[in-house]
C-alpha cells in the first residue's frame, strides 16, 4: 500500500510539474508587437493586427493611441516596435525609417443642422484665430461659433496649423480634444460647433447617420474619393515607423500592412490603399 501512494505522489508531482512546463513553455512561445501613435492610424492598425494574428497564432498586436509625436518618440526611445504617424516624416526624424499603409485627408466639419455649406480659408483662419465668432458673419444663424481644437502631439494640428498658416498660440479654442471621434462627437452634439478631423472617419460616420457634414476646401469636395484622386488639398500619408530597418515580424507585419491582403480593411475604413 506505501509503495501504491508513494507511486501516486509521485505521478502527481510529475503530471503538476508538467503542467507548469508546457504552460510557460507556451506562454513563451507568444510574440508581442506593440505599436503607439497616431489615433486616425489606430482602428486601421488594429484591424490589420486582427488579420495578422489569424495568420501569426504565436504574435499579438497591441496597439495604442497618444498621437503622432508619441509614436515617434516611443521608436525613438526603443520603448515599442512600431510608431504611427498620421504625417511625412520631418527633417529632424531622417534617422528613422517610414512606411506608408494608407492615404487621408484632414477636412472641416460642421453639425448638419448648421446651415453653413462652405467656408472660404480666410474665413476660416478668421474663425480659429477668434476674428469671426458669431456665424452670422458668415452666412449662418446669430449663434457664437464654438472652436474645436486638437492637443499637440497630434499631426492633424501640425498639418492644420501648417495649411492655414496658424500659430498654434494664435487659435482661440472653446474646446480641446484628442482623437478624431472626439472631435466629430463634440461636433455632432453641438450645432454651432466647428472643428477639423480625418476625412476618412468624417465621411464613415457622415455615411452612418452621424449629424455631421464635411466642407468643401478650396472648392473641393472632401471625400476619400478626392484624396484616392490626389484634388484634395489637404491630404496625408499614414506611416508606420521604425527606428531601424525592420527585421523578424517587425517586418513581416510592416510587408503584411502595406499588401493588397489588408485593402478591404484600408476601404472599410474609408482611407485610400497605397499602390502596391
Amino acid at each position: 500500500m506505501k509503495k501504491l501512494s508513494l507511486f501516486l505522489v509521485l505521478l502527481l508531482t510529475l503530471s503538476l510539474s508538467w503542467g507548469y512546463f508546457s504552460r510557460t513553455s507556451g506562454k513563451s512561445e507568444v510574440k508581442k508587437l506593440v505599436l503607439t501613435g497616431s489615433s486616425t492610424l489606430a482602428p486601421l492598425v488594429a484591424e490589420i493586427g486582427k488579420r495578422f494574428e489569424l495568420l501569426n497564432p504565436n504574435i499579438r498586436v497591441d496597439v495604442q493611441t497618444g498621437g503622432s509625436s508619441r509614436g515617434i518618440n516611443d521608436v525613438r526611445a526603443r520603448l515599442i516596435d512600431i510608431g504611427m504617424a498620421s504625417r511625412p516624416l520631418k527633417q529632424s526624424e531622417s534617422e528613422l525609417f517610414s512606411y506608408s499603409i494608407a492615404l487621408d485627408g484632414i477636412s472641416i466639419i460642421l453639425n448638419k443642422a448648421n446651415p453653413v455649406t462652405s467656408l472660404d480659408k480666410q474665413q476660416i483662419i478668421d474663425i480659429y484665430r477668434g476674428k469671426i465668432v458669431n456665424w452670422q458673419a458668415v452666412g449662418g444663424q446669430d449663434a457664437t461659433i464654438v472652436v474645436v481644437h486638437k492637443a499637440e502631439g497630434h499631426s492633424t494640428l501640425e498639418l492644420f496649423l501648417h495649411y492655414f498658416g496658424l500659430q498654434n498660440t494664435e487659435v482661440k479654442p472653446h474646446v480641446i480634444i484628442g482623437d478624431n471621434q472626439q472631435g466629430i462627437k463634440t461636433v455632432a452634439g453641438n450645432p454651432h460647433a466647428i472643428a477639423y478631423v480625418s476625412v476618412g472617419s468624417a465621411e464613415y460616420e457622415a455615411g452612418h447617420q452621424v449629424q455631421i457634414k464635411l466642407l468643401p476646401l478650396d472648392g473641393i469636395m472632401a471625400t476619400v474619393e478626392n484624396v484616392r484622386n490626389r484634388t484634395f488639398p489637404l491630404s496625408r500619408p499614414l506611416n508606420l515607423v521604425t527606428r531601424e530597418q525592420p527585421t523578424g515580424i517587425i517586418k513581416d507585419f510592416i510587408a503584411f500592412a502595406h499588401s493588397a491582403q489588408v485593402d478591404d480593411l484600408v476601404n472599410a475604413q474609408y482611407f485610400v490603399p497605397v499602390a502596391h
